[in-house]
């Protein structure tokens, strides 16, 4: 059985997955507008938990910054 190691945390990837991220939550908030039942219950989960992300990036990026400002 293969090892399933987690990836390596790259902050060069953390735009690229923000903006994925943004996408994604973008297009489920177009679905739910077709979904019902128990379908639109797991989209507003999963929004929900992508808003989460979508947060938690924007505060890695911002302190990424923040230290690449303060020469760290």
């Amino acid at each position: 059985m293969a090892k399933n190691y987690p990836k390596p945390n790259d902050p060069a990837d953390n735009k690229k997955r923000l903006n994925k991220a943004i996408g994604n939550m973008e297009a489920a908030d177009e679905a739910l507008k077709y979904a019902e039942g128990k379908e639109f219950e797991k989209i507003q989960a999963k929004n929900e938990r992508r808003k989460d992300s979508i947060h938690d990036l924007k505060d890695e990026i911002h302190e990424e910054d923040q230290s690449r400002i303060n020469g760290y």
